[in-house]
This record gives structure tokens, C-alpha cells and sequence, in this order.
């Protein structure tokens, strides 16, 4: 199985953030995620790293036979090419101070035993012992992973040129899949928001999946997850094909970045504290599922691999040092995602000059969660960037919505046989007439244009701050998206990748003011802040009462959480002392909330509504 030099990943981030990312920081050792779901874009951004390498280059039309699978698969192959190219030329270098090589191991966190050989290696007198040692530390080097992303909600169906539909294999979720599997990376495919029973089907058909002789899988399956049933479900349905999930990947509902899953108000410390003491679980139930399968398969389970763990990784608003070591030493955590912060970073991530300036400015109330993503998932956003002045142009003009470019969150039907996009022209300019026509106040019906005009063209506008940044597009001609996690705001300035490195590893100064809160009440924050949210939106239904209910319950029950830790001795750079302070802010908060709900209803409160 896979070596991480590193304790830290970069997740995903948009459609086009993190589509290099690999070539940046892989040859340094760093992992990172490419998103799969915009294959046009992998694709412009594939001609461009051919020239700038000198790679022979064939274009992959449009509509090419099996296209989106072909170009997701020459991506990645480039992808992995440039950064062997990259790698190599790191690995032929002396040891001398201020090169690459010496940036490689002295990026390394200071625990590693490679850095600690490293620092060994500084202090020895040249001759032919070091000479032996640098040889070894030479071939001990690994290039970062190049793992990809695909929401497994984005499974539009395909048609062919007279208009028919395609089989299920040419859905964007199978044809994203199938163009990892035919390309000759060896890393994670990362499955996000949710659970899509026929794609976790479709994997068996490829052999990479599954262990080889020597216990190594090629292709390992991620699972980002929002709490352990999950986990638990997902990976018994896996497992039922003999697929085994290398990695969980657990994330804050709300305080990341991108579309935010809150489910009932469940925050980290809870969550990860049912890991803690469940985490054995995931081998033990399932394993012998995965055994069973190998021998109707008539493969051979290799013996390396009996005693082979998943990896366990945390991402969402993490913030210093001192809160990462909290989830490796307090909770078992392997691996820490850390992703907005590098948006902040230009060696590492592809954001354009003007969308970089403002999250480096944004403060907490240009950071918001949005209804601008056409899949009706919350989405975090950012104001004024280039995609939120289109929408609101397109408005003042009488013409909103999106003409649609490239469709891949087509998700309603409800005024066409096939599905469209609820950001897209079609769909909006349909939806404006029905509301015209309804027999209501025209207050009310002033509310639901302004629902209906709200989504944007996520799908195709997170890629145009890469296409700007790299120089294939002009930005007049493309409107950007992007979606910082919450965290953003306490980062204020451009940073090298070393800094940030140093910064995740407690080396120097730190990135973040002192007075930053803790990364688990900044998520209570941002829970209690969705928990308005709800409030303001209820509709009276007992199911919704509920629902609410239930949200408040986990949230306190994670509020509990967070004092216990507050009592710990903190490490390095970890402020503890901040929570219980937060905590009592953020529970008188949603007690008014509560408050202002039941005298909005009158005898209606929600612990009777949660009781009908």
C-alpha cells in the first residue's frame, strides 16, 4: 500500500482550483485531489500542459465516441507523465541547500524518519558513507498521490447524436470512473455526497480495484463521509464485490468548502469520537465479506493484507497546528485535508489574480452559504466574484439564467422530458412564467422569482479562474465561481507553499492570529448559524419540526463535546481556552432562536412538533 511521507493532503477544490494541483506540489511529495467532473475543462487544461511540456497532443473532440472517458483518462496519464518528469529531475539533484531536493525533505514533517535521515545526512562530512546515505535517501523519495474526485450525485444520463439515450455506462459518473480506471495513475478515487449503488456496482468490472499478488491495490477507493453509519453502510455495500475501502474521509458538514451537507446537526468532536471507538468496525464486518467474495473469485486474499487498516483522514476548517495534532493524538487520525487555506497559495493551487484578492480580503460576512448550486445542496460562496456580477447582470437585463455550456448538473424535470439545469436559461425563464401565473400575493410571488433566479453556473464557472490563470481564456469572457470554506477568513495574505507547509506542521510563526477560536467552535458557529437558517425557512410540518429538533439535540450533544476538550492541556498553538467562552454565545443564540420560533406559532413549539 501506499507511503505518505506527509501527514496532510489537499482535498478537492471546485471543478478547476486543485486541476493541477498534482503537477504543483506532487513532485515535492504533497498529495492533492483533481475533481472529475468537468472533462471539457481537463481537457483545455490538457493542451495547454502538452505545449508547455513539449507533450505530443491529440484533441479528444466533443463528440467523440466514449469522449468523456477518453479525455478523463489522457488528463490523468499527462498528468502523471509531467509529474515523473518533474519528480525525476527533483530526484537527480545534488543535496545542496536551496534546491528542489533540499525543498522536498525539508517540507517533510520533522517526525518523519525520512526528514530526521535527512537532517543526519546535513550534519555528515562528504565522502563515500554520505555518498551511500544520500543514495539511499534518494530512492526512499515518493512523489505526492494523484487522487481525483467524483460526486457521485452528478450521473447525468448522455444521448447520442439523434437524440437517444445513452446506456448507463456512458452516464457521467460510469464514464468518469471508467477514465480513472483505464489510466495508468496508481492512487484514490475519491466518492463524495452520498451513495450511488449502480457506479459502486460498476467498479467490480475493473481488476486495478482489487488486491494483487503482492497485496497493493492500484486504484484505492475513498469514501468522504459525513459520519460513521455511513462509513459503515457504504463500505458493507462495497464490500459485497470484494472492494475494500482504503481510506475514510471524514468531513465537517458545514465548515469546509464547496456544497455543505449539515445532516442533523452532528459536529466533529461527536463524530469523530464514534470513529474512535468504532473504527475497528470497519475491518471487522467487513473483511470477512471481502474474503468471501476473493474465493468465489478464486483469487488468493494475500497474507500481507490481513493485517492492512483503512487509512482514517479529517478535513474542514482546520486552522494551526496544535488542532491538527488534536485529531492525530486525541482521535487516531492518520491524515489532516487541509484546502481553502491553499487557495492563498499560488505554487500549490490555479485561481486567477482578481478571485485570489478577494479571499485574501474577504472577511467573515463576505464568506456565506448559498443557494447558487443547482443540485438544491447549500453551497458555500464568496460575494462579488466574477460568476454572482453575471448572474446579477444577466437578472437586470431581463434574461437570467445560464445559456448551460456544458450541463452536468441537469438534475429537474420539471417541465422538459429530459432533465435540465435549474441554473440554466431554460429552466428559469419556465419557472418565471409559472410563477406569473400563480393566483398569490405579489409578495409572495417576488420571493419565489427570487428563489428561482438564485442558483448559478457552478459547473462550468468554477473551472474559468483556472482557464484565466493560466492564460487560455480572457476573464471578460469568464465569469469565476469559487467556494472558500469559512476557515478562509483567517488567513489575510499570499503565502509560499513552504510557509504553508511549516505553518500545518507548527515550524515558525503561525499563519493565524492568536485570537482565532477553535476549529470546533468555529463549526458550532457555523451550525448554530445554519440552525437560523432553518428556523427562518420552517414551514410548519411536523416533519420539519422534527427535524430541527433533532438538529438542536446534536448540536448540544457537540457542544458537550467541545467543553470536555476545553478542560485538556492544549497543544502547541491550540486555543483551548476560546471554546467555552463560544459555547456559552452560540447555545444563548440558538435558545433565542428557539424562542423567536414558538412565539411565531404561538403553542406550536418544536419539542411538539418533533413529538407529532
Amino acid at each position: 500500500m501506499r507511503r505518505y511521507h506527509h501527514s496532510f493532503i489537499i482535498p478537492v477544490m471546485g471543478t478547476g482550483h486543485s486541476i493541477d494541483t498534482p503537477i504543483r506540489v506532487a513532485p515535492f511529495g504533497i498529495s492533492s485531489v483533481i475533481s472529475l467532473v468537468d472533462d471539457m475543462l481537463l481537457e483545455h487544461i490538457r493542451r495547454h500542459y502538452c505545449e508547455v511540456f513539449g507533450l505530443p497532443y491529440t484533441s479528444i473532440p466533443r463528440n467523440a465516441d466514449n469522449g468523456r472517458a477518453r479525455r478523463i483518462t489522457a488528463y490523468l496519464d499527462t498528468v502523471r507523465e509531467i509529474v515523473e518528469i518533474k519528480f525525476n529531475e527533483i530526484r537527480r539533484q545534488p543535496f545542496l541547500s536551496g534546491t528542489d531536493k533540499d525543498r522536498y525533505f525539508q517540507m517533510l514533517p520533522d517526525a518523519s524518519p525520512l526528514r530526521k535521515a535527512y537532517d543526519r545526512l546535513c550534519r555528515m562530512r562528504p565522502g563515500p558513507e554520505r555518498d551511500e546515505q544520500a543514495g539511499v535517501l534518494t530512492d526512499q523519495m515518493e512523489p505526492g498521490s494523484i487522487d481525483v474526485n467524483i460526486m457521485v450525485k452528478l450521473d447525468r444520463t448522455n444521448f447520442d447524436m439523434f437524440g437517444q439515450p445513452l446506456s448507463d455506462d456512458f452516464n457521467d459518473d460510469r464514464a468518469a470512473l471508467r477514465g480513472y480506471a483505464e489510466s495508468s495513475v496508481e492512487s484514490g478515487i475519491v466518492f463524495s455526497a452520498g451513495i450511488n449503488r449502480g457506479l459502486y456496482n460498476y467498479i467490480a468490472n475493473f481488476r486495478d480495484f482489487y488486491r494483487d499478488k503482492a497485496g497493493d491495490i492500484k486504484k484505492r477507493i475513498i469514501l468522504k463521509v459525513s459520519d460513521f453509519r455511513s462509513a459503515l453502510i457504504q463500505g458493507k455495500f462495497l464490500a459485497r464485490n470484494g472492494l475494500e475501502v482504503s481510506e475514510y474521509r471524514v468531513e465537517s458538514g458545514l465548515n469546509c468548502g464547496g456544497h455543505a451537507f449539515a445532516s442533523t446537526g452532528y459536529l466533529l468532536p461527536s463524530l469523530l469520537e464514534e470513529f474512535r471507538e468504532k473504527r475497528d468496525q470497519l475491518v471487522k464486518e467487513l473483511r470477512p465479506t471481502i474474503l468471501k467474495f476473493y474465493k468465489s473469485m478464486g483469487w488468493e486474499y494475500p497474507e500481507a493484507a490481513m493485517e492492512s487498516q483503512p487509512v482514517l483522514t479529517v478535513q474542514g476548517g482546520i486552522g494551526t497546528y496544535g488542532e491538527a495534532q488534536r485529531l492525530h493524538e486525541t482521535f487516531g487520525v492518520d491524515l489532516t485535508g487541509w484546502g481553502s487555506p491553499f487557495l492563498l497559495v499560488p505554487e500549490a493551487t490555479c485561481v486567477d489574480d482578481d478571485t485570489r484578492d478577494l479571499i485574501r480580503l474577504a472577511g467573515k460576512d463576505d464568506l456565506y452559504l448559498s443557494d447558487s448550486s443547482p443540485l438544491g445542496v447549500p453551497f458555500n460562496n464568496l460575494r462579488n466574484t466574477g460568476s454572482e456580477r453575471e448572474k446579477h447582470r444577466r437578472i437586470a437585463q431581463g434574461k437570467p439564467g445560464s445559456p448551460c455550456p456544458k450541463g452536468h448538473a441537469v438534475t429537474s424535470k420539471e417541465f422538459t422530458e429530459h432533465a435540465i439545469c435549474t441554473a440554466s436559461r431554460q429552466y428559469q425563464d419556465l419557472k418565471l412564467k409559472q410563477i406569473d401565473l400563480l393566483d398569490q400575493p405579489e409578495s409572495l410571488k417576488a420571493q419565489l422569482r427570487e428563489k428561482a433566479m438564485e442558483p448559478a453556473c457552478i459547473c462550468h464557472q468554477l473551472g474559468n479562474g483556472a482557464l484565466i490563470a493560466l492564460g487560455i481564456v480572457q476573464q471578460k469572457h469568464a465569469p469565476q465561481a469559487i467556494c472558500p470554506g469559512p476557515n478562509i477568513r483567517w488567513f489575510d495574505r499570499l503565502y509560499s507553499l513552504q510557509e504553508m507547509v511549516d505553518h500545518i506542521y507548527g515550524r515558525g510563526e503561525p499563519l493565524t492570529p492568536s485570537e482565532r477560536p477553535h476549529m470546533f467552535v468555529n463549526e458550532l458557529e457555523v451550525y448554530v448559524d445554519f440552525f437560523k437558517r432553518l428556523i427562518e425557512r420552517f414551514d410548519g410540518t411536523p416533519s420539519q419540526a422534527a427535524y430541527i429538533a433533532t438538529f438542536r439535540d446534536q448540536v448540544l450533544q457537540g457542544a458537550d463535546a467541545c467543553l470536555r476538550y476545553a478542560s485538556e492541556e492544549p497543544f502547541p498553538g491550540e486555543n483551548l481556552a476560546s471554546i467555552p467562552a463560544v459555547v456559552e454565545e452560540q447555545l444563548a443564540r440558538m435558545d433565542r432562536l428557539v424562542k423567536d420560533l414558538e412565539q411565531r406559532l404561538g403553542q406550536l413549539t418544536v419539542e411538539q412538533g418533533a413529538a407529532a
